[in-house]
């Protein structure tokens, strides 16, 4: 397995209750992080809530010239890791260009212009998500964006190599990305753990674990890594 410790390790977009977990676990491992989010009031509260010392940056993936600020101030990458997401849903017929526009830009257009400024040396790993697999109404965008980051992995696998590019898709974790649903998120989770097969709700920690698992593997690579309790396939 390859050793993280002195590593260099980019987290885009890693403001999320995963993307605090990934770092502290990789911080944990001896790497130094960078830590980045469009607010940099929400990047500096989750750097001050990690135990032990990551780097700040405010990026905006819809614009390429804050990509490329990001690359020169910070130099070389080994790892990079992006959670970026910006959700487009509702009826087709209700949904404005503009936000279709930007959900392909964060999730799959800035995906590639990060790598193409960042140049990463070791690793990607990119995150869809089970709703590509699992497609409901209300969410044709999200499913495509996810979608697309599984077979932009593959591309970039066999293009990038030998560095090594995977996607991880999440299903239902409580990230605490549902705690504004209030008492209706204990109701929902038991649905869900209900009909899958793990019979359970993912957690921050099974998704850090997946993604220490294939930045850590040279051996991994071009693969979608299904974090969902096997929902999927019910």
């Amino acid at each position: 397995m390859t050793e993280l410790k002195g590593s260099q390790v980019v987290i885009v977009a890693g403001t999320s209750g995963i993307g605090r977990r990934i770092a502290q676990d990789v911080v944990d491992q001896g790497a130094h992080v960078t830590i980045t989010g469009r607010s940099a009031s929400a990047v500096r509260a989750v750097a001050e809530a990690i135990e032990g010392e990551v780097a700040t940056a405010v990026v905006d993936l819809s614009n390429e010239e804050s990509i490329a600020a990001l690359a020169q101030q910070h130099g070389p990458v080994d790892h990079l890791i992006s959670l970026a997401n910006a959700p487009a849903k509702g009826p087709v017929e209700e949904l404005d260009r503009e936000v279709i526009t930007r959900a392909f830009d964060v999730k799959v257009i800035g995906a590639l212009l990060l790598v193409k400024h960042l140049r990463p040396t070791a690793s990607v790993t990119l995150f869809s998500g089970i709703v590509a697999w699992r497609p409901r109404p209300g969410m044709a965008v999200t499913a495509t964006t996810n979608g697309a980051v599984a077979f932009l992995a593959q591309a970039l696998a066999v293009e990038l190599a030998p560095v090594r590019v995977n996607a991880v898709s999440p299903g239902i974790v409580d990230s605490g990305a549902w705690d504004g649903m209030g008492a209706d998120k204990d109701k929902m989770f038991a649905d869900v753990a209900t009909r899958n097969p793990a019979r359970r709700i993912g957690t921050p920690e099974d998704i850090s674990a997946a993604v220490l698992g294939a930045i850590t593997n040279p051996f991994l690579t071009g693969t979608v890594l299904h974090l969902d309790g096997g929902a999927r396939l019910v």
